[in-house]
Parts: C-alpha cells; structure tokens; sequence
C-alpha cells in the first residue's frame, strides 16, 4: 500500500473507531451520592433485618435522585403464603428500576431507630460511590431453587433442611461467581466450588445450567460439586445472593475454609472490597442480588 492519502485516511477512522468504542466506559463516571430512607418494619423483621433493609433502599433512593429511574414510580406489594402464615412486603422502588449502580459505601451508614404505634422504625441515610448505567445490561436468568431443579420451583422463602439451588443462563459466555451472605455478615463463595482450585468459573453461551446438584453436572465436574443445605440458627434469617458475571474473566475473592462442612468465607467488608475493585475495572460486570429467608 503505497498510497500515503489512504493511509492517513485509514489511520483517521481508526481512531475514530476507538473513540467510539471507549465513549460507553468514558460516560460511566463515578459520582459520590447521598439518600436516606425510613422502613416501616413489620412483626417478623428483626431490627438488624430492619437495619439492612433501610441501608439496601437508602442507597436505592441515592442512586434514584442522581441518575433518574426508568420508570417514573413502580410501588410492588409482594404477598407470600406459606403453611397458612401470609407476610406482605411493599416497596416504592427496586434495583431494576433505577439507571445506576452502587459502587461503594463511603464511611459509615448513620440510623435511628424507634417505634411508632408499637411499629419498629428504622431511619437511614448513607453516603457512597455510584455510576449511571448507560448501556443495556445482559440478559441474564439466574433463579433461586428450593427442592427442585426445575424453574417452576423457583422461591425466596426457605425452611431448615431444604436444599438450594441455582438455574443460570446467559446469552453470551463468561465468568460466573456466587456468593451468600448471612445474617452475621459472612460472605460464603458457594461457586466456584471448594475443591475447584483455578479460583474462576467460565458458563458457555445460551446453556442452562443447574449449579449446587451433582446428578445436573456434567460428570467430569461432579466429583467437585458441593450441594448445600439451608440451616436456621435462629427463628428466621434474611440472607442475600449475590450472582457476579462478565464476559470478561476474573477470579474469586481470597477466603478461607473455617469448616470442612461449609463453603469458603471471607469477612462482608472484605467481600464488598473485592467486589468493588472488580466492578471499577470492568464496566461490563454484571451484579444480581438475590434476597432470600430461611425459617425453622
């Protein structure tokens, strides 16, 4: 190629070409934000159940009087039944519906609590770091199972001995991570599995997988599949899952094994440390929590 007018040419659409490729990550800049929130608890809510909640929606709202939400207001009752015992939790807005994303907390969470007609009320206000969500997030399908691996036996409310597991999809091949956090602010890394010692766990593309039951692995993988089974110390607890993707690869966080019986643990501060640093150097990572409750 001899053409020195073409190559200048070539060179010019070239950079243009990078520009544009870097414009997504460019225009996901970090703000710092500011919410609070009130949380009327109801009867089976324990006030650090209340606490984490008012925490979860303050941070919602910070997010929502920043970047805007995609609706303008979405108020969602949820109504469980189980064994005749009917609890309802209703809320004004939800992690989907918002146009940003929690990075980190920055200093501690300020509450107050008290009680109004014999109601627990929790106050919260946190300040922290956040970024607006300016391109369409993966389609991914990640469901909580109890007792059956079939997504018809997807649920949120779980008794003591029930078995948990996970349906996963995605659309195009990546990193998956799992973890759960409890009541007492572990963090447990329930994938990868324990024995699996390389620290990343890659999914293909448009594949369902069922993680956590050895019969639904393939059989080279079975030998390092850990099923687990939900216990409850107290009357009940309100645990979260925490599902992390990107088609770009990363690896767990550093934990270690307090039990042979239990997944691999690392402190939640050292979780969200971890979780925050991957997030801040890959734009395309993609976060779901999942709440969940364990009875007796």
């Amino acid at each position: 190629m001899n053409n020195p007018k073409l190559k200048n040419m070539m060179k010019q659409a070239l950079v243009l070409l990078l520009l544009a490729l870097s414009l997504p990550v460019m225009a996901q800049k970090t703000k710092t934000v500011e919410g609070e929130y009130t949380y009327y608890a109801p009867e089976n809510v324990t006030p650090e159940q209340a606490k984490r909640i008012a925490l979860e929606r303050a941070k919602t709202q910070a997010i929502a009087d920043e970047f805007g939400t995609i609706v303008q207001q979405t108020n969602t009752t949820r109504i469980h039944n189980r064994d005749g015992e009917t609890t309802t939790d209703f809320f004004t807005l939800g992690d989907s519906e918002v146009k940003g994303e929690w990075l980190e907390t920055t200093g501690k969470p300020e509450y107050s609590i008290s009680y109004e007609d014999n109601t627990l009320v929790v106050y919260c206000k946190v300040k922290g770091k956040a970024r607006e969500i300016v391109s369409a997030q993966i389609d991914l399908q990640a469901r909580v199972l109890r007792n059956g691996t079939e997504d018809k036996f997807e649920d949120d409310d779980f008794k003591s001995g029930d078995n948990l597991y996970l349906s996963f999809l995605s659309p195009v091949k990546g990193y998956l991570a799992v973890y759960l956090i409890d009541e007492d602010n572990k963090a447990f890394c329930l994938l990868p599995y324990r024995s699996q010692e390389d620290g990343i766990y890659p999914v293909d593309a448009n594949r369902r997988y069922v993680f956590f039951h050895i019969k639904s692995a393939p059989v080279q993988e079975r030998p390092y599949v850990d099923e687990y089974i939900m216990t409850c110390e107290r009357s009940s607890e309100h645990n979260l899952i925490y599902i992390v993707f990107s088609p770009n690869p990363f690896a767990k966080a550093a934990d270690n094994s307090a039990s042979d019986l239990l997944p691999r643990e690392l402190s939640y501060d050292d979780f969200q440390k971890w979780l925050v640093k991957c997030r801040k150097h890959d734009t395309e990572m993609n976060l779901r929590r999942i709440p969940i409750e364990i009875k007796r």
